[in-house]
């Protein structure tokens, strides 16, 4: 939901269409800093009349991060963003703030993997008494991102100084992007019995149910409709009812206007594949 007019529009904006979970950035997604959130701005989302109908809203952190960024200006600015961004989530009582792993570069697989494991370190240690979490988010694998495989994640999280600060966000477009097969009843089914492995299902704190314009493992990330798509309804129907996720926050990141009509269209067939009798 877009904060245009302030971080308190996107309760509104969400429950206008009668979410119960929206993901929100803290300030602007295509700049690096902004000024401080004031008591004010922060006291009209902490008691917006409409906050209590939202069951989750979490955050997600700004395009320009890269944790594994080879350039020392660019590396310095990753690492003083999410440490701003992280301070705004905690002062607006968010509970975790996605965040894309970060690309190599030509660095190499490991090389950016330990420098990422590095780089949450040091922002960990500039910012010591925040509750907020970062979540991991899975990627499609574009370029020489890195979070394609759970192997990635995993490493990250074992890896870190304080692993009880980071959770998983999956995002169906990215894992069907990155080759796993999501496609099928079996194949979601044992995409997540996978995950479940290598990071842990309890780590799952988020998931974004998106479509795919692309085909499974093209590692290219476009994200479509519900059913418009290349992944088809079964992966969808699974996440929406199975009890292991039934608690778990699930957001839209599909393309809609300023109405919010394709959220609105999206969020019907989510629901209807809730429902036992849908088939």
């Amino acid at each position: 939901m877009s904060i245009s007019g302030g971080v308190h529009m996107a309760i509104e904006r969400g429950c206008s269409i009668s979410c119960t979970a929206i993901q929100m950035f803290v300030k602007n997604n295509m700049q690096w800093f902004a000024r401080p959130l004031t008591r004010d701005e922060i006291r009209a989302f902490l008691e917006h009349r409409d906050r209590g109908n939202l069951l989750s809203i979490f955050a997600h952190a700004n395009y320009l991060i890269n944790l594994a960024a080879t350039n020392r200006q660019f590396h310095a600015n990753s690492i003083r963003a999410l440490s701003q961004e992280l301070i705004r989530g905690d002062q607006l009582e968010l509970p975790f703030l996605v965040l894309h792993p970060g690309a190599h570069l030509g660095a190499g697989e490991e090389g950016g993997l330990k420098k990422i494991v590095a780089s949450i370190d040091a922002v960990f240690r500039k910012i010591p008494k925040v509750n907020i979490r970062i979540a991991l988010e899975t990627t499609a694998g574009q370029g020489s991102c890195l979070g394609n495989k759970f192997e990635h994640l995993a490493y990250i999280i074992s890896g870190v100084h304080e692993p009880e600060r980071l959770c998983v966000c999956l995002d169906t477009a990215h894992v069907f992007a990155a080759g796993y097969d999501i496609g099928s009843k079996s194949g979601v089914r044992k995409t997540f019995a996978q995950f479940d492995q290598a990071i842990g299902l309890d780590r799952l704190a988020a998931i974004h149910v998106n479509d795919s314009k692309t085909a499974r493992d093209s590692r290219v990330d476009r994200h479509e409709h519900i059913g418009k798509g290349k992944i088809g309804l079964d992966a969808f129907r699974f996440i929406m009812r199975h009890r292991r996720f039934r608690k778990i926050p699930k957001v839209l990141e599909t393309p809609k206007g300023k109405d919010l009509a394709e959220d609105v269209a999206n969020l019907k067939t989510l629901r209807a594949l809730a429902d036992k009798n849908d088939e």
